[in-house]
């Protein structure tokens, strides 16, 4: 039986599994792979749980290191589920100028945006900023200083996993304004179609090909992008690759979640019934 306080980490249903869908009598994971895998948390959160005496392997409080098998019962103090409900997403619209993550070459990290006189009035959420909610808060994925547009900052190690995780199919949708050589007016006329069809598939990035992506003419002069990756100035890259400049790049939508009417620099919570 599960101990008063505890819940069982759920199970996939079917024939035994490991979380990761790996076949019963596999080798050992560390625990908190297992709790990530089974969608509980991040790792980082799993280790936070850990470190706490929040998780039981067998009935036993588990220590920091632990590794598990497939056929090991694990189970979850309540409190990690009361302490993860606390957790916030931010939504941010994030202007050009700053960095998604640490501060570097003198640039500010998009986080300082974060706190009261830039809560977007326009916010339907109830749920009231204190300064805890910047603690541990962390870019869900990265946006350059040249590019403006959503921002994913988060406390919650899910949404994190959801959003930039390996297995990670969630799309990001972008509006990319470019030029062609001297070409800045009517580019779509003068851009070969061959080469559009290069950026939907077809080219590679350090030394990787990378995944279909869709890519459209939003205007003469701007491309729609909706990928399900994020390297590195990746559709500035692809763009480079094909002739091509971008002089503007906005994400406008992050999975079931867009932009929208928030303004450049503001930032609201996402709501509890919003879901990328």
């Amino acid at each position: 039986m599960t101990s008063p306080g505890f819940r069982r980490a759920p199970r996939p249903e079917g024939a035994p599994t490991t979380a990761a869908g790996a076949p019963a009598g596999g080798g050992t994971v560390r625990l908190n792979k297992r709790l990530a895998d089974m969608g509980l948390c991040s790792r980082r959160e799993a280790d936070e749980w850990i470190e706490r005496g929040w998780v039981r392997v067998n009935g036993e409080v588990a220590a920091m290191g632990t590794k598990v098998l497939p056929q090991d019962h694990v189970a979850v103090l309540r409190e990690a589920a009361h302490a993860q409900a606390q957790r916030v997403t931010i939504l941010l619209h994030k202007p050009v100028g700053y960095v998604s993550g640490q501060a570097e070459d003198g640039y500010e990290p998009a986080v300082v945006l974060v706190e009261p006189r830039h809560h977007w009035r326009g916010d339907a959420s109830h749920t009231r900023f204190t300064p805890a909610q910047r603690k541990g808060l962390a870019p869900a994925g990265r946006l350059d200083i040249d590019s403006t547009g959503l921002l994913v900052l988060t406390q919650d190690g899910r949404v994190a996993r959801q959003l930039i995780g390996e297995d990670s199919g969630v799309e990001k949708e972008y509006l990319v304004r470019v030029q062609m050589g001297q070409v800045a007016i009517n580019v779509q006329a003068a851009f070969p179609p061959a080469q559009l069809a290069r950026l939907r598939h077809g080219l590679s990035l350090d030394g990787q090909p990378l995944k279909p992506a869709q890519v459209s003419w939003q205007n003469p002069e701007q491309l729609r992008f909706v990928l399900k990756e994020g390297k590195k100035r990746q559709i500035r890259r692809m763009c480079e690759a094909v002739g091509l400049t971008v002089t503007g790049l906005k994400r406008v939508r992050i999975g079931q979640i867009a932009l929208g009417h928030l303004p450049v620099g503001q930032w609201r919570y996402l709501g509890d019934h919003e879901r990328f």
